[in-house]
């Protein structure tokens, strides 16, 4: 809960000043009037955020302790315990030090009154949209613990598959570093040792060695420049992909690239279907259900134009029809969606296609990682041989002088 300083009269008068701690204003003054007529002035007492900072402790929760967290409730709610026990004894159990002080704030307002949802509002950053509407829809349809049973799934599927594509893609991701690494030791130690031994030998060198001698000494004289150069773009890219247009265009990038772009495009297809069919289970409206995807998709243009459909699913048109506008969207997912919708199954078809597009997130990722390894290969080998050909050339031209003389 929040806490509000308020000055305050009573019926008699009589100046009051003190207090209050409420979910929101509008109740601390509703509060306030239990005792005081006339409420002067009220203000939210900041909390002090330094207070609550911890190096050790994540940015926000991540799909495995959303997952644990889901089960534990679900788990406690059938045994039967009031919703603020459960927040009690799964915030004294839990590791994870984000998801502990948000449950210990949320045991405070739940235990007051509040809804879980309205405290879990209050992290929102921090915890996804889809699981707090989700945890709302179920603490008004009194299914709290079918929907904690829904979210298990939902999470433990969606940190499985995130955890496959890494997987995958972070052998690639370390040879090209190492790559990097390597070529810059060659550039900056081994060839300019090379140049002092040529040249003290005072013969013409082949350009091929010419050449690598030129790329060194860029290297050797510029590496500041280009280390800073390197941030400046790293900076410049990141600044430029935090602003609304940015955010917007890079995202759009992402879904284009080829081979890459294919691996966004199902994981967008997963998420989409996933939280689609989590959130109709729950029992959300389709047009609530849309809003709410939109915001928790991870590329924001496949959000952005989900949030163009929302309009239109209010004024009645169909939840497939409305997707057929998505050029970022899958076809069959687009055609699914309107086989679910018309037999009445939207959400278990959904859950189907979802785990299908799981997969084929995962297959896209397996399949870019077998076209860069040989990539890979290939480049290293090039360039393994230039250097041979650009430290040994010299030596064997050497050779043959001594032995035509």
């Amino acid at each position: 809960m929040t806490t509000f300083k308020y000055r305050a009269r009573t019926a008699e008068g009589t100046l009051v000043t003190g207090v209050v701690e409420a979910y929101s204003e509008f109740e601390a003054v509703e509060q306030i009037k239990r005792s005081c007529t006339i409420v002067e002035k009220i203000t939210e007492v900041k909390s002090d955020k330094k207070a609550h900072f911890d190096i050790n402790e994540p940015l926000w929760v991540a799909d495995k302790t959303l997952s644990l967290t889901a089960s534990q409730f679900s788990i406690m709610l059938r045994a039967g315990i009031s919703i603020g026990r459960v927040v009690e004894l799964i915030a004294a159990q839990t590791t994870d030090k984000l998801m502990k002080r948000i449950l210990t704030e949320c045991s405070a307002d739940v235990n007051a009154g509040y809804s879980l949802a309205q405290s879990l509002e209050k992290n929102g950053k921090k915890i996804p949209a889809a699981f707090i509407e989700t945890v709302r829809a179920g603490e008004e349809s009194g299914t709290l613990e079918i929907c904690f049973d829904r979210l298990t799934s939902y999470y433990e599927k969606a940190y499985k598959v995130k955890k496959k594509v890494r997987s995958a893609l972070t052998y690639p991701t370390v040879v090209i570093l190492l790559s990097f690494v390597v070529v810059g030791i060659v550039m900056v130690v081994l060839v300019p040792t090379m140049i002092d031994l040529y040249g003290n030998m005072g013969q013409e060198l082949p350009m091929i060695t010419r050449i690598l001698i030129a790329v060194s000494d860029f290297f050797v004289g510029y590496w500041p420049f280009l280390i800073v150069g390197l941030a400046v773009i790293i900076i410049l890219y990141k600044m430029y992909s935090k602003t609304t247009g940015g955010e917007l265009n890079v995202a759009k990038l992402k879904l284009k690239i080829p081979v890459i772009g294919r691996i966004s495009v199902m994981n967008s297809a997963s998420q989409f279907a996933n939280t689609v069919s989590t959130l109709l289970t729950a029992g959300l409206p389709a047009a609530r259900v849309l809003t709410i995807v939109a915001r928790v998709m991870d590329n924001r243009a496949v959000g952005v134009e989900l949030e163009k459909g929302v309009v239109e699913i209010e004024s009645g048109k169909g939840f497939g029809d409305v997707l057929q506008s998505n050029s970022y969207l899958p076809e069959m997912l687009v055609e699914m969606a309107k086989v679910g919708e018309e037999s009445g199954s939207l959400e278990e078809t959904m859950d189907t296609i979802g785990t299908y597009y799981d997969e084929e997130a995962v297959a896209a990722s397996d399949k870019a990682l077998g076209m860069l390894e040989p990539m890979i290969t290939v480049f290293l080998g090039i360039f393994v041989g230039f250097i041979l050909l650009a430290v040994y050339l010299p030596m064997f031209n050497m050779y043959g002088g001594i032995a035509a003389s």
